[in-house]
């Protein structure tokens, strides 16, 4: 392996993993890909380069600006990351509903943090931090708000780079691909680079049953941080979507707590969620069949949450 000359150049490629502990005979094979490996520790990564390369080539970033964005907390962390690289300030707006690791996280890459308070449900919880982002970036000189839920270099890193090595990894053999919904970048990128080389394949979205945009349900606070924000996202192409499934906050951490202790992968809830999903779906189409999903990041952030809750 060369020596890379930062750690940007580390993101991306990371390994797909078989489960084998959690599955049975009858059912598809899932397959895993391990989005925790990328720096920052998450697959939003990805994005947060893809948007910052794609402002400072547009003349949006510079020497001297100062990057806005309200985040649940793994889009935010990556900013960080890539701002720290680049040189640039980051400050991000954040529920104060979240995780406090998330907060740590991004206080030692440098970033600000500000919190906002929650609303009556996760719609108004993340309307209100968007807004108060929007606000002091208008108010601020040289601020760029990458606007994670409407910006198209998002879904572009996932239809660009994690599209292109699951077909890689997988030799184009895949049925179902399976995602969570927060952008909707993941689910948009892959899911129209899979439709685009192999049509026939499923594209199944996930999310909390408490927060549904595919069912207009909207039902208070869950667990499932990172997904089910209640906004639909301008960059989201809900026409490659095939099928949506809802999980409940105790299956998803049901879920992430089983994808430890029986097949050693240390993640968090929203990758119970995906996990789910996938394993759903693998029941359904049987043996002989494979269904994809992400890990979309590690568990270290959720250790004060009902995930590790004795």
């Amino acid at each position: 392996m060369k020596v890379f000359g930062d750690l940007l150049q580390a993101v991306g490629k990371t390994p797909m993993v078989r489960l084998n502990r959690i599955t049975s005979e009858e059912c598809a094979e899932v397959v895993v890909k391990i989005e925790y490996l990328n720096p920052g520790g998450s697959v939003k990564a990805r994005s947060a380069l893809s948007i910052i390369t794609d402002a400072e080539e547009k003349g949006l970033l510079g020497p001297g600006s100062t990057i806005v964005e309200c985040s649940s907390g793994n889009q935010g962390i990556s900013l960080a990351m890539v701002g720290a690289i680049r040189g640039y300030k980051v400050v991000i707006f954040m529920p104060e509903t979240m995780s406090s690791e998330r907060r740590k996280i991004l206080r030692a890459y440098g970033a600000e943090v500000i919190l906002t308070p929650a609303g009556k449900d996760m719609k108004e919880t993340i309307e209100r931090s968007r807004k108060m982002a929007e606000e002091f970036a208008a108010s601020e000189p040289n601020a760029f708000l990458s606007r994670q839920f409407d910006n198209e270099a998002n879904p572009r890193a996932h239809q660009m780079t994690t599209a292109l090595e699951i077909l890689e990894q997988t030799d184009g053999r895949l049925d179902a691909f399976v995602s969570g919904i927060g952008t909707g970048g993941t689910i948009t990128g892959v899911g129209r680079e899979l439709k685009k080389v192999l049509p026939e394949v499923k594209i199944v979205a996930v999310e909390p049953s408490k927060a549904s945009l595919f069912y207009g349900i909207n039902d208070g606070i869950h667990a499932q941080e990172g997904i089910g924000d209640g906004v639909y996202p301008g960059i989201l192409d809900s026409s490659i979507i095939d099928r949506v499934i809802l999980v409940d906050d105790d299956d998803a951490i049901e879920c992430a707590r089983d994808l430890a202790r029986k097949e050693g992968i240390f993640c968090g809830i929203s990758s119970g969620t995906n996990v789910f999903g996938a394993l759903q779906i693998a029941r359904e189409l049987g043996s002989g069949h494979r269904v994809v999903t992400l890990i979309p990041d590690g568990g270290e952030k959720y250790l004060s949450t009902a995930l590790f809750r004795e």
